[in-house]
């Protein structure tokens, strides 16, 4: 196992064991068909055990206030607004079992079509449990920006794509033999660390490179970066994947799930962010 940084590790970090290689199991003993299948059970458990689950509801009722003051071009009738005050779910675009395959078919995208090792290597982050976390967190977020611009249907969408990545958490936790109690409260730690990242990430997202880099400093390398090239490889790449995601298909990503990521490098990746200046004649044309 590296470790390069002393700061920002998790206490599981302890437990052992390679973080990376841990994920190409995974990924040779079930394919993503497979690991659908194998999981789909795991939508009829609940969402976080314990102090986690207060967290969670508390969290979600914030930013389910937090949406319902911005604009929506989705018209929703008072009784619907009515019921999901209460805590329920109105109608849906499409079934709810639909949607949470969609939901768990896109995390498992986030989880098995990320180069991890690339992560490591080139962000020089040690190779442990709370490392693939924070990277797997970041491609949560961006799957949840996109599905947030399909109305309430992809907002429902969210919950399970975040409900999705805890049990995975908990599951990859036990596999490497990390202590229960030591899990647990590894897991709380993750909960605040990973809306906080909510939160910073959008402010970034929504600013220049400047706020988007400090997000990324704060929350996938834990304030512990001394290559400024590191962040401006993380700025260049979340650009370059939400203008990617952004141009996906809604009603595609509703009912299949299915995304694709660009590569971390790549040959004239800034071609992708903003179209290449004009180039102009010695008279100006």
């Amino acid at each position: 196992m590296r470790s390069r940084r002393a700061e920002g590790a998790a206490p599981a970090e302890a437990a052992g064991g390679s973080m990376a290689a841990l994920v190409r199991a995974v990924s040779c003993q079930t394919g993503v068909t497979q690991w659908i299948a194998a999981c789909s059970g795991l939508l009829q458990t609940t969402t976080v055990q314990g102090q986690c689950r207060q967290m969670l509801y508390s969290t979600f009722q914030h930013l389910s206030a937090k949406d319902s003051m911005q604009p929506s071009e989705e018209k929703v009738g008072t009784f619907t607004r009515i019921i999901e005050a209460l805590g329920f779910t109105g109608p849906l675009k499409y079934s709810r079992w639909k949607i949470k395959v969609a939901a768990l078919r896109m995390y498992t995208c986030c989880v098995e079509k990320t180069d991890y090792e690339e992560f490591f290597n080139r962000c020089q982050m040690p190779d442990t449990l709370n490392s693939w976390f924070l990277v797997a967190q970041l491609h949560v977020w961006m799957c949840l920006v996109r599905m947030k611009q399909e109305g309430r249907t992809g907002k429902y969408m969210c919950r399970y794509i975040v409900h999705c990545m805890w049990e995975d958490v908990e599951q990859r936790g036990k596999v490497m033999g990390i202590n229960s109690v030591v899990l647990k409260q590894d897991m709380r730690s993750m909960v605040e660390n990973f809306y906080a990242a909510l939160f910073g990430y959008d402010e970034g997202i929504l600013s220049d490179d400047h706020v988007l880099a400090a997000a990324l400093w704060r929350n996938l390398f834990n304030k512990n970066c001394e290559d400024p090239r590191h962040l401006e490889l993380l700025v260049e790449y979340v650009r370059k994947q939400m203008q990617h995601l952004d141009a996906l298909s809604g009603e595609d990503l509703l009912l299949t799930g299915e995304v694709s990521w660009r590569p971390l490098v790549e040959s004239n990746a800034r071609s992708i962010l903003k179209p290449l200046s004009p180039v102009y004649n010695d008279e100006g044309l």
